[in-house]
């Protein structure tokens, strides 16, 4: 199963770009990020749909999507990785997270996500959700894969 992130915005931080791949360099296939940016200046109700057609186009065809959002379900990494689990058993060939800009994900598309995931009820930075995500995403294979990672 390919997984990809498809981002909102560029990260332009050495370090942020450094852990992402760490850990997508880890999975086999590796993970892919797809950064997706409306360059014009938009009102935020404009900018956000449009930030939502740019994510959907990223979109690999047949995904099965994942928007990361707060009002999504919130799981353990055991519960996260048994997810992960059910889809690559039922054949999900591709996976993609969508991490959305600012204001959150347009109503198009989370009305296309096949399921809506909180990662936590704080607010973090876009950037570190990136990582964050990329290291779930991991430590979810290191389970599944019974690998010791998950209990370092």
């Amino acid at each position: 199963m390919r997984v990809h992130l498809l981002a909102v915005g560029r990260c332009k931080e050495a370090a942020i770009k450094s852990l992402v791949a760490e850990y997508g360099n880890r999975l086999r296939p590796a993970l892919s990020l797809v950064e997706v940016e409306e360059r014009k200046a938009l009102p935020a109700a404009e900018l956000k749909a449009r930030e939502g057609q740019l994510l959907l186009e990223a979109l690999p065809k047949g995904a099965t999507l994942v928007a990361l959002d707060e009002h999504g379900k919130s799981l353990s990494s055991q519960a996260f990785a048994e997810q992960i689990g059910r889809w690559r058993d039922s054949g999900v060939a591709d996976l993609a997270f969508a991490i959305g800009g600012a204001d959150g994900h347009d109503a198009a598309l989370l009305s296309r996500a096949d399921f809506k995931l909180s990662l936590s009820p704080l607010t973090w930075p876009h950037m570190l959700v990136r990582v964050m995500l990329a290291e779930q995403v991991y430590r979810a294979h290191s389970i599944l894969a019974g690998h010791p990672y998950h209990r370092e």
